[in-house]
């Protein structure tokens, strides 16, 4: 079961495939977002998650426990568990695709 993800401020929407990772789903309609490692270390990609669930591909992303408590989430190794909103503001969008 594939979720919806919606990246703001632009509001672009986004279809997250099963054991996708945020980052991968929105490259792959043209919503490119900070990042840089991809692996969940260098926290390039790091933005707040507004609503909705996540899980993660690693046992302990570079996040601390008060940043994941506070909201903040590494989309370039982060699943959808749900529909979901992000706080992307440095997000752009490739309108030629």
């Amino acid at each position: 079961m594939s979720f919806e993800l919606r990246v703001e401020p632009g509001g672009w929407r986004v279809r997250v495939a099963p054991g996708q990772s945020l980052l991968e789903a929105s490259l792959r309609v043209g919503v490119r977002l900070p990042s840089s490692c991809r692996n969940g270390t260098c926290r390039a990609c790091m933005c707040r998650l507004l609503s909705g669930e996540v899980a993660y591909r690693i046992e302990w992303p570079g996040l601390l426990a008060e940043e994941k408590q506070e909201g903040w989430i590494l989309p370039c190794v982060a699943t959808a568990c749900s529909d979901l909103a992000i706080d992307a503001p440095l997000g752009t969008h490739d309108f030629a695709k």
